[in-house]
């Protein structure tokens, strides 16, 4: 992380404030897990976890905002072997549903247990740093891997995504959500968007290209399908879309406080309180190319918390 820069201002002179990495590992595990769900977008689920006969224990199990199972691995500074441990437990994970689905029922109910998303598990990897050959090599893999720097400055903890690969089951930065649509095969977690989008007007299917474009602009933004919508995020999931081709709307998660936005009826509205596919927060309906332009305040405020 040498471009990111700290300085702290006083008087009008500013003071750099040295980057470093945690004494010992334990107290960066210690310090995610207390607060995941707020850091990475993932309800924590177990630490430490045995693995039995794949000789092992996953450094944190978690479940991400699109009920996807995670495995997440730390390394204090900078160790090429995060990632390989990483998988040899995304293995295990693949081979034992039920006992995840087992723990998922207990941490958080049996309704999350009976929702959790296996088509595409997620690792996450934290580590001081890593190489370009990092980067690369999670790319070869083809397995849905996020590599995630942090520094400490003094009081502060910086995290930074800097690779994120889809896997099988997602694209790749800044791809096309409607090119990913069309080339899904039949029965693809794609394949429910692309059938509303077949079934919509000429009008809502370029609306829902636009949206998409404008969703895809923020640095490291990709998209990734879900069975009943498409997510949208960095290091965390800002926007959740699904087409209603008989409102015609492109209706708009937002990961939003509802108490924060003036709603209006007919445009926002609170889903936190309701059950509702994507992000819980607030959802905009989107009608035309106007609507998109009055909801770009909201869209900027979610992509920053992302």
């Amino acid at each position: 992380m040498g471009d990111l820069k700290v300085f702290r201002v006083r008087g009008g002179r500013a003071t750099e404030i040295p980057g470093a990495s945690v004494a010992v590992e334990r107290e960066l595990q210690s310090l995610i897990e207390a607060n995941m769900e707020a850091m990475l977008g993932i309800r924590f689920l177990a630490s430490e976890y045995r693995t039995g006969r794949h000789r092992g224990r996953v450094d944190s199990l978690g479940l991400d905002e699109s009920g996807t199972p995670v495995i997440v691995e730390y390394k204090r500074s900078r160790d090429q072997n995060v990632i390989n441990q990483a998988l040899s437990y995304l293995v295990w994970l693949r081979d034992h549903h039920h006992e995840f689905e087992r723990l998922v029922a207990d941490r958080i109910g049996p309704e999350a247990a009976g929702a959790v998303d296996w088509s595409n598990p997620r690792v996450v990897c934290v580590a001081g740093e890593f190489t370009y050959h990092d980067t690369v090599a999670v790319e070869e893999i083809g397995r849905r891997i996020d590599l995630v720097s942090y520094r400490v400055f003094d009081d502060v903890l910086t995290l930074r995504l800097i690779a994120s690969v889809a896997g099988a089951g997602g694209t790749s930065s800044r791809a096309k959500a409607s090119t990913t649509a069309k080339a899904a095969g039949p029965g693809s977690a794609v394949s429910v968007q692309q059938q509303r989008l077949e079934g919509a007007s000429a009008k809502v299917r370029e609306l829902f290209v636009t949206v998409d474009e404008r969703l895809l602009v923020p640095e490291g933004a990709r998209v990734e399908p879900q069975q009943h919508y498409l997510s949208y995020r960095r290091l965390k999931n800002f926007a959740s879309v699904r087409v209603l081709p008989r409102k015609e709307v492109v209706a708009v998660n937002l990961k939003l406080d509802p108490a924060t936005v003036e709603l209006e009826e007919g445009f926002t509205r609170d889903v936190t309180q309701i059950g509702c596919l994507g992000i819980s927060g607030v959802e905009v309906s989107l009608r035309s190319l106007a609507d998109l332009e009055r909801a770009e305040d909201l869209i900027l405020r979610s992509i920053a918390a992302s």
